[in-house]
């Protein structure tokens, strides 16, 4: 343990120079920041329920067709296995693995983007030639609560890539590499957060 004197002439602790997890200031900015993205996010999904059963027992209204699942399935996959090399990208380099960090940032940065491109290039025009986020109350919440998630996608691909930046950097090590933590919480958020919107946007209206 690294001791100074303090004004007093006594030893003290000094402070550790690096942190991570709970120990760091960083980590639970990101947990507040979460934290608040989440209350927004219930919110959003509240409404979406409360509009739903005030509407009356026809879901979606106006003739509006449910959301066919198989697209929204194939991009549930998509994201959710991004989570596995993000998880192992932050284990990596704990042990101060460098590469496995570069690799593992990498893949899960591609797979966010597939997913992504596949809501904004192929979902969405389809989406847009039955009814448009004016049409009724329902196209409002379907735009706005996949257009919110979306928006958290690109969020944390922006993150990614200056994450793998600094790794390249070689900013990280087996002591430094809370910014790989905050990155990792995040992402994982966004494909927990999925669920819920894959629940209550694209499989109720079938039930």
């Amino acid at each position: 343990m690294d001791l100074e004197l303090t004004p007093t002439g006594k030893p003290g602790e000094l402070l550790p120079n690096v942190a991570s997890g709970p120990r760091s200031v960083s980590w639970w900015g990101m947990a507040l920041l979460i934290a608040t993205e989440a209350t927004l996010f219930a919110l959003l999904i509240a409404s979406y329920w409360y509009l739903r059963y005030r509407n009356g027992p026809v879901w979606p209204p106006n003739g509006i067709k449910a959301p066919e699942l198989k697209l929204p399935l194939i991009m549930t996959a998509i994201l959710w296995s991004s989570s596995a090399p993000v998880h192992f990208a932050d284990r990596a380099i704990r042990r101060g693995n460098q590469r496995l960090l570069r690799i593992g940032l990498l893949a899960g940065f591609l797979l966010g983007a597939t997913f992504l491109g596949m809501q904004v290039l192929v979902e969405y025009p389809k989406v847009l030639a039955e009814f448009h986020p004016s049409t009724n109350a329902y196209g409002s919440l379907f735009f706005t609560i996949t257009g919110f998630h979306g928006f958290h996608v690109v969020v944390g691909l922006l993150i990614s890539l200056w994450t793998q930046m600094r790794a390249r950097q070689g900013a990280f090590d087996e002591h430094r590499h809370v910014t790989v933590q905050n990155f990792a919480m995040y992402w994982h958020f966004v494909d927990v957060v999925w669920v819920l919107v894959l629940l209550t946007v694209y499989i109720s209206p079938h039930l």
